[in-house]
């Protein structure tokens, strides 16, 4: 019996610490569609964050979790809310979602339309402040890299981004304005109006630059305004 005992005592001893170091840390959910779901790969925004993290010595500090789905609309996060994200007590959830809204109602009729898109926007923001979960959101960036207004979605793009700017405000959340900032950056950086090869691989997803700009601009949202 008093070697069961010590057996067993000796398992106790071997589960706590993994127990405590499961819960250090501040957790953070990246919520979104293919985009977020391709941050976790190798060069993806959210490894980027990590890496960084890891080289200023506080990857210790905080938990990242990639909850992106491919092809992922507004109304599908507020539907997966629960499971993919208040049932994991984030401290801290970045929302980054739009681009198939807007995409998908040229591409295959199934998209988002604004009043929709800002009501369930809407909702999952008063859940989120509902918990006291930190609230990021990010206005969808491009759909085509063209920088002269030509892009097919460039208008409803640029709708949505300002229905998301007009929601950060309402909800005191940090706003990550990325549509802007690749706005800017193509119309420094892509001399030849090109559709794609700039900061995304295909109009949409990211390629490495595009990343490493997205982690740029989360980062200190994330570390330097707690």
């Amino acid at each position: 019996m008093k070697i069961i005992t010590t057996i067993l005592f000796a398992m106790l001893l071997c589960f706590a610490p993994v127990s405590m170091i499961s819960q250090s840390g501040t957790r953070v959910i990246f919520f979104g569609d293919s985009i977020t779901e391709l941050g976790v790969k190798p060069d993806g925004y959210i490894v980027k964050i990590k890496e960084h993290l890891e080289k200023d010595g506080k990857s210790n500090q905080y938990e990242l979790i990639g909850a992106g789905v491919s092809g992922n609309k507004i109304y599908d996060l507020f539907l997966r809310m629960e499971d993919d994200v208040l049932r994991k007590n984030p401290a801290t959830v970045v929302l980054y979602v739009g681009v198939n809204d807007v995409w998908h109602k040229s591409l295959t009729g199934t998209g988002t339309d604004a009043d929709k898109f800002e009501k369930f926007y809407d909702a999952i923001l008063r859940k989120l402040q509902e918990k006291n979960i930190k609230a990021i959101v990010c206005t969808p960036a491009v759909i085509g890299e063209k920088n002269d207004c030509s892009n097919q979605q460039d208008g409803d793009l640029n709708k949505y981004s300002q229905i998301i700017r007009t929601l950060a405000t309402r909800y005191n959340s940090p706003l990550c304005d990325l549509r802007k900032a690749f706005t800017e950056y193509s119309v420094k950086n892509n001399p030849t109006n090109k559709d794609s090869g700039i900061l995304t691989t295909d109009k949409v997803h990211l390629n490495e630059k595009g990343n490493q700009l997205v982690a740029d601009m989360l980062l200190p949202l994330l570390v330097g305004k707690n």
